[in-house]
Formats: structure tokens, C-alpha cells, sequence
């Protein structure tokens, strides 16, 4: 732009004020976005919200308005050293130059201690710091990943998926996760992955920094989303000594990305090995439920019954005849003999069979009554549905399922036409 009209060289170029602001306000905008640092001087406070200060260097010194919606990324105190981030504009009502802030971080080890020092004591006073973490799945559908562009960082977690689980389902958002804009970027990534219904947990990664690099991991509404997350979020931010506060608010804080890969994904091997070992043990089980439900079976077997009560029988006739042996004479005895006489011998052996006989007539008799066979003959049946399960309430069947009903000789197939209401002395109504 020059203010020299180029067909009379020397002579001023001849514009409205209106034209000048606006060539004005053009260059100024050519500026673009830029990262600037000063001291804060007179910070301002306005009802709005909005924040009004001068930004100062040793020969220099510009006009700064931070609007009320980036207030909260934008820490302005009073000689302290800061980096603004942001565009300058000119205002042609006012013709000023003014940088409009889109963050302000402060710069110094001091300066940032005090950020995350208030930042902290909000986030304890809303109880995030101490609420319940949440279990990290132990097969998730997909694995979410916010991470930078540093190949270095994706590369380790790859190679610990191709060691555990070859072919796991990861998803990668890279983003700027360093310097101007970062922590709205990561904010971002984490935003977009959540929005996949499939992510289960999520890995926010970086290959260690600063105190000052890692500044974006310590963002107010950063740590604020990670509680809110649905699903449990893992840090990995790769440094011991400057810890951002979002691994003081996440599910799970690792200190390398490959660290927390190896928690986050399964492996193959062990869930295998597990598998097999569920597997034997409920082979097991159902081998143990089938032989005490087989001898519950053989229990309840009327012929079984009956052989039992003939082989207890048996034994008392035997226990009868023993008892017999050791009323036999002794020749060396005389007293035996004298009491062996008194006894009549026929009559005690004969009483004992009968007994023996009696107890297993009644065995007999229970068994009878007993039999499934004898209770449908005398007229009743037995009904069962489809999957041959005996029904025992008209509860359990609708109107139009199909019965078969067991007999004294052979079996018929019915349809249930109507449940009629219990004690009304009537049968379902069925259609055979």
C-alpha cells in the first residue's frame, strides 16, 4: 500500500478517511494468527465476562481483549509473563490496533506451578479428583487413541497390539497436542471418538515434554471432559517429574504410550488359556450334574426298589440262620444243652421268615402303589408340552399350544382351547 499517487511521484495519494481505515484494517489482517509473549500489565475484568489488558515488552506494548467465551483458557495477572496466542485487528470506529485473544498461558516454571495450583483446587472443589474411577474393560470393542503426529508415539502402541492381539481394533486421532490451540485440539479428538458408539476406553498419548508443552494436558475444560467421558480414559503422557492434570483426573494414568497399550489390550494368548480353563471346568460340572442326576434316576427305579427290598430281605434271612448256627448243641456244654432243650428251635426260625416275609410283602405293596403304571390305570394321565416337560399348572400353557397326554395304554395329542380359573372343578379345555 503506498499513499503516493504513482502518476505525480512525490505527490500525497488523495483518500477518504473511510478508504484509509479500511487499507488500514487490510494490512493489519494480514498480520494472520500469531503467538506473542509480554507481561501482563492492568488486566481489566469487564460484567460480560470479557478481559481487557495491555500486553508490554521492554520497547513495546499492545492492547489486548480476551472475549468471555475463551476467559476460561486465558490466565491474566499482573506482571506476569505470558504467551498470547491470537489476531490483531484495527478498529475503524475507534482506530486502534487491538489483538483479540484466543488463549493465554503464562510462561515460567512459577507462572505455570500457579495455573495448575488453581486449576486444581477448582476441579477438588467439584469433587472430580476424588470421584470413583471406572474399570477399564477386558474386551473392548474398539480402542480410541488421541495422540500427535509423532510417528514415534503411534509406532509403540502398534507394536504392542501386533505383540498381544494381532489385528485389534484401534482407532487413531491425531491432533496438535503441543503449543497454541493444542488443548481445544485434544479436547476435540477426544470429543470425536466418544461420538463412535463401538469405543470402549480411550488412550490420550504423548511422548513426554516440559512443563510448558505438556500445558494442554492440564486445560481446565480438558480434565472437565475426561470425567464426563462414558467410557474410562487412560493418560500416557510419557513423563515422570511434570505430571499434567489430567493423569490426576483419569480412570487410569501410565507413564509410557506402551504402557498403557499393554493395559488397555488384551491378549490373545491369555484370553485363550482362560477359555480352555472355563471350558474344563464346566465339562466337569456338567459331567458331575449328569452322573448325581443318573443316580437319582436309578434311585428312583421301581425294579431297583424291589431288588433292594429283596436283598434286605435276603440278609435277614441269613442273619436268621446265623442266629440258628449259634443255637447249635454243644457236646463240650452241658448248660448249652439243658438250654437248648427249652428251645424249639422250628418255631423260632419259622417266626423269623414270616417276619422277613411280611416286611418285604409291604415293601411290595408300596412299590404297587407306587407304580406310574397302576395310577393311569386307575384314570389318570400325564401332560406334557412340546419340550416334554410334565405341565402341573394351567398357568404355564396359552390358548393353541399342543400337549401330549401320557395314558394307562398309549399317548394322545391335544390343543389347549380355554384355561378355565383354578378350583372350578373343570380341565383345561383342549381339542385332541
Amino acid at each position: 500500500m503506498s499513499l503516493f499517487d504513482p502518476e505525480h511521484p512525490g505527490e500525497p495519494r488523495r483518500v477518504s478517511l473511510v478508504k484509509l481505515s479500511g487499507e488500514l484494517a487490510r494490512a493489519v489482517a494480514g498480520v494472520g494468527r500469531v503467538s506473542v509473549e509480554g507481561e501482563v500489565v492492568n488486566p481489566k475484568p469487564r460484567p460480560s465476562g470479557r478481559i481487557y489488558f495491555t500486553l508490554k515488552d521492554r520497547a513495546a506494548q499492545i492492547e489486548v481483549s480476551v472475549p468471555g467465551n475463551r476467559a476460561r483458557r486465558a490466565r491474566v495477572v499482573h506482571g506476569e509473563r505470558v504467551c498470547v496466542t491470537g489476531t490483531v485487528g484495527y478498529f475503524t470506529d475507534r482506530g486502534r490496533v487491538s489483538f483479540t485473544a484466543e488463549e493465554v498461558v503464562p510462561v515460567g516454571a512459577g507462572a505455570i506451578a500457579a495455573l495448575l495450583q488453581e486449576v486444581r483446587g477448582r476441579l477438588r472443589a467439584d469433587g472430580l479428583l476424588d470421584r470413583p474411577r471406572r474399570v477399564l474393560p477386558v474386551l473392548p470393542a474398539v480402542v480410541g487413541v488421541v495422540c500427535g503426529a509423532d510417528a514415534a508415539v503411534r509406532a509403540d502402541i502398534e507394536s504392542v497390539v501386533e505383540d498381544r492381539f494381532p489385528g485389534y481394533p484401534v482407532h487413531f486421532r491425531e491432533v496438535n497436542v503441543s503449543g497454541a490451540g493444542a488443548a481445544e485440539a485434544i479436547a476435540g479428538g477426544l470429543r470425536a471418538l466418544l461420538a463412535d458408539p463401538d469405543v470402549e476406553v480411550v488412550i490420550l498419548a504423548r511422548g513426554g515434554g516440559d512443563a510448558a508443552q505438556l500445558l494442554p494436558f492440564s486445560d481446565e475444560e480438558l480434565c472437565r471432559a475426561v470425567c464426563a467421558a462414558r467410557v474410562p480414559v487412560v493418560t500416557a503422557i510419557g513423563h515422570e517429574r511434570d505430571r499434567p492434570l489430567c493423569d490426576e483426573v483419569a480412570d487410569l494414568r501410565c507413564a509410557t504410550p506402551s504402557l498403557a497399550a499393554n493395559a488397555v489390550i488384551p491378549s490373545r494368548r491369555e484370553l485363550e488359556d482362560r477359555l480352555r480353563i472355563l471350558v474344563g471346568r464346566a465339562g466337569e460340572l456338567a459331567a458331575a450334574e449328569a452322573g448325581a442326576s443318573a443316580a437319582r434316576l436309578t434311585a428312583a427305579d421301581p425294579l431297583n426298589v424291589l431288588a433292594e427290598g429283596s436283598r434286605t430281605a435276603t440278609a435277614r434271612l441269613e442273619r436268621a440262620g446265623g442266629h440258628l448256627r449259634l443255637l447249635e448243641p454243644s457236646r463240650r456244654v452241658a448248660e448249652s444243652i439243658r438250654l437248648l432243650e427249652r428251645i424249639d428251635r422250628q418255631s423260632a426260625v419259622a417266626h423269623r421268615v414270616a417276619r422277613a416275609r411280611g416286611q418285604l410283602g409291604d415293601r411290595r405293596h408300596t412299590l404297587d402303589a407306587l407304580d406310574p403304571a397302576r395310577v393311569l390305570g386307575r384314570g389318570y394321565a400325564v401332560v406334557r408340552d412340546r419340550r416334554g416337560a410334565v405341565v402341573r399348572d394351567a398357568g404355564a400353557v396359552a390358548t393353541g399350544d399342543g400337549l401330549t397326554v401320557e395314558l394307562a395304554r398309549g399317548h394322545i395329542g391335544v390343543e389347549v382351547r380355554e384355561q378355565l380359573p383354578s378350583g372350578s372343578g373343570d380341565a383345561v379345555g383342549a381339542d385332541a
